[in-house]
């Protein structure tokens, strides 16, 4: 990505119930229904997939006990209503809760009495931070429960670049292997995330036969409109994208931040003081925007790609783009598309003063977990271009930020050796032992930096 960003705020109607000003959210407070047994969820939280699973054991792990937790959220209308719980205060996060942000003082919520609320809505969007493990296991999680109460489901995936459409539906219909599926749509070149991360929710859209819709557009354009400007890239070479919906306010002060902080990073701040009238941030914008104007066309469209009723279609975006409901929603409102829900994971210790209505429809807090011996990820997402390879987002945290890389870097280096394939980067890093060092040399603007990743000892 060429930058950091999230936002959503969604909005309420498959309730009918009244929206809120200003967040789209409802008024309405979410009934508390009876828990369900968490057989499916602990289970896909133990399963670890590699890039070449085997698909039977694939069955045994997880369809056997899906079906079972599939059983027991079918029809919540049945189960009985409960008290309301008390307004969350200062624990405003209950790990392995959702906390439901549609009143005006957020409120601990459950699964029951959020998800059915909400499946009745045309789009909803489930964030993510992309090399979060426990995130896609929550994702999948949350589909699993939506696909039980609505059988024209469609899954749609920031991960894919539109072209690559054909092999996803390949996939869904059994045609190609795990391998095959992964080579066919350039995993490591398009995304370069650790596949095993997303690919329980492959198999779960695979064996379901539910559509596979891909979300994105190709790296080079939105870095075309980053460094040249939306105008200055030809209709021809827009991938079809129309012109976005001018962003909130608001996503522009969040944006103007992020350019900030890369100008920071640069040194660019030695020199004039960054300006909201610099060409290079308004390029920045219009990238962003068209960013996530694309991915809400590809969303509305398959909307109404069919006659008949709609589906419910669930986008696996990154939560950058949804946080309230700056990104793609606000895209999606402009398309036409109102009937919006946000969900995002948020790590349970994140701060009370963050956790707001507005921010989404609700949240569910991540447990932390106890640190594993695991393959080493460099936490970043890269694309390939003529001129090599590109890191496109950084992964807050991640063993590249510590060191120093930015996105928008050019990856000439590693340990000596010319890169320039993505694949080689993730090659790299996962035979790179632990407590040792990596030297990296990056291509950032008009300057060649040395950079060292430091990966930690184990133990």
């Amino acid at each position: 990505m060429v930058a950091t960003f999230n936002r959503l705020a969604p909005a309420q109607i498959g309730s009918r119930e009244p929206a809120t000003p200003g967040t789209g959210t409802s008024n309405g407070q979410p009934p508390e229904l009876r828990p369900a047994a968490s057989l499916y969820a602990q289970t896909v939280c133990q399963t670890r997939l590699q890039p070449h699973a085997d698909m039977h054991s694939l069955s045994r792990t997880v369809l056997g006990p899906l079906a079972a937790w599939l059983l027991l959220q079918a029809a919540p209308s049945a189960i009985a209503a409960e008290p309301a719980l008390p307004p969350v205060t200062s624990a405003c996060l209950k790990p392995g809760n959702w906390t439901w942000l549609g009143d005006v003082t957020p409120r601990q919520a459950t699964a029951q009495s959020v998800l059915p609320r909400l499946a009745e809505r045309d789009v909803i969007l489930l964030g993510e931070q992309h090399d979060k493990t426990d995130d896609h296991r929550w994702q999948l999680q949350t589909i699993a429960a939506l696909a039980a109460m609505r059988t024209d489901i469609v899954i749609g995936f920031e991960a894919f670049p539109r072209r690559v459409q054909p092999v996803l539906d390949r996939w869904v219909n059994g045609e190609l292997t795990a391998a095959e599926f992964l080579d066919r749509v350039e995993w490591n070149k398009v995304w370069g995330m650790p596949a095993e991360l997303y690919l329980p929710l492959f198999e779960f859209a695979r064996i379901n036969r539910i559509p596979m819709v891909a979300l994105n557009v190709e790296r080079k354009l939105i870095r075309s409109i980053a460094s040249k400007g939306s105008d200055a890239v030809p209709l021809t070479e827009r991938e079809g994208v129309s012109r976005p919906a001018a962003p909130p306010p608001p996503y522009v002060d969040n944006l103007f931040e992020t350019h900030r902080e890369h100008a920071r990073m640069r040194g660019s701040e030695s020199g004039p003081a960054v300006s909201r009238n610099d060409p290079a941030f308004r390029n920045f914008v219009d990238a962003q925007a068209t960013w996530d104007r694309a991915m809400a066309e590809v969303l509305a469209r398959r909307l109404n790609a069919l006659p008949g009723p709609r589906p419910l279609v669930v986008g696996i975006i990154g939560s950058g783009h949804l946080r309230n409901g700056y990104g793609v929603a606000h895209q999606l409102r402009d398309l036409g598309v109102t009937r919006i829900a946000t969900l995002l994971p948020v790590a349970s210790d994140t701060p009370c003063a963050e956790i707001r209505p507005g921010l989404a429809d609700a949240v569910f807090s991540v447990p932390p977990q106890a640190s594993a011996p695991e393959q080493p990820r460099l936490g970043v997402s890269l694309s390939e271009s003529e001129r090599g390879v590109h890191v496109i987002e950084v992964s807050p945290g991640s063993l590249a930020e510590q060191s120093g890389v930015r996105a928008g870097d050019l990856i000439v280096e590693l340990a000596g050796a010319p890169i320039s394939k993505a694949a080689a980067v993730v090659a790299a890093v996962k035979n790179q032992p632990a407590g040792t060092w990596l030297p990296m040399r990056v291509r950032r603007d008009s300057e060649l930096l040395e950079l060292v990743v430091r990966f930690p000892a184990r133990g």
